[in-house]
């Protein structure tokens, strides 16, 4: 039936709680959701280069999922494909090519002009089959978050049949709510504790009745809000982790999933 291995190299919301990289999911250790200013860390700490991810998925445009990119793109130059074999395969919001050409121009003037006009393939449709890779397929979905960063979710479809989603930054909508119960698994986020109620981030009370509607789905949280207690840091925002329905898992950094013949493992 096949397998799906994804992980998540960073964990955290914007302010990086302790012990916590930016939040960062890797795919078959090929396709990257979002490029947060930690990417580069997140890669080394992972052991893997720039060079090696073909697809990125971007959610949207607010800095902590989006400004590590020139990055990638100055490693893939300088460091890991110096000879300029490697194409990366970009699906993005709307505006994709202008957004990601003015970031690189903005952190190195010139400098990545043109590996952005030869290896860099943007893609801006909401659906269709993932570039660069074998056996996936994605929809791109509009969420409730910030409208001037064009927040997007994603549901990415397995050859296999397995489906997980990831709801970008939002808070509670219709489009992810209408979505979950055709999901095996979903990554969501958990930006805010409870007491800072927004509309536009999920947080343990919101979250907590979306899993006890959906038992059979598993929830990872990530862009969390709270230090990881196993840190050994100091905490610096909370260290209280909340207590969620048994369905949710509140990921760490590093930590690794499997689905294999119709079955979740955690690695």
């Amino acid at each position: 039936m096949g397998m799906v291995r994804f992980e998540f190299l960073g964990t955290g919301n914007a302010f990086l709680p302790q012990g916590r990289f930016h939040s960062l999911l890797l795919i078959d250790e090929q396709i990257l959701v979002d490029a947060p200013p930690s990417v580069l860390a997140s890669l080394r700490r992972r052991e893997l280069t720039p060079s090696q991810i073909n697809t990125l998925m971007i959610t949207h445009w607010h800095g902590d999922h989006i400004f590590g990119f020139p990055f990638l793109i100055l490693d893939q130059k300088y460091i890991s494909d110096r000879g300029s074999n490697v194409i990366l395969n970009v699906h993005c919001p709307s505006n994709g090519r202008e957004k990601l050409n003015n970031l690189c121009e903005l952190a190195y003037p010139s400098s990545l002009t043109e590996r952005m006009e030869k290896n860099v393939v943007i893609n801006e449709d909401s659906y269709g089959e993932i570039l660069g890779v074998g056996g996936w397929n994605f929809e791109r979905f509009k969420v409730v978050h910030d409208d001037f960063v064009d927040p997007n979710g994603y549901v990415f479809t397995h050859s296999s049949g397995f489906k997980m989603m990831h709801t970008g930054d939002s808070g509670p909508c219709e489009s992810i709510e209408s979505r979950v119960g055709d999901c095996d698994v979903v990554v969501i986020e958990l930006g805010v504790p409870d007491h800072v109620v927004v509309p536009t981030h999920y947080r343990p009370e919101t979250l907590s009745q979306l899993a006890n509607k959906h038992p059979k789905t598993i929830f990872l949280a990530t862009h969390h809000y709270a230090d990881d207690i196993n840190s050994g840091k100091k905490p610096y925002l909370s260290n209280d982790l909340p207590n969620l329905p048994d369905n949710v898992i509140q990921v760490r950094d590093e930590q690794k999933f499997e689905w294999i013949d119709g079955k979740f493992k955690i690695l």
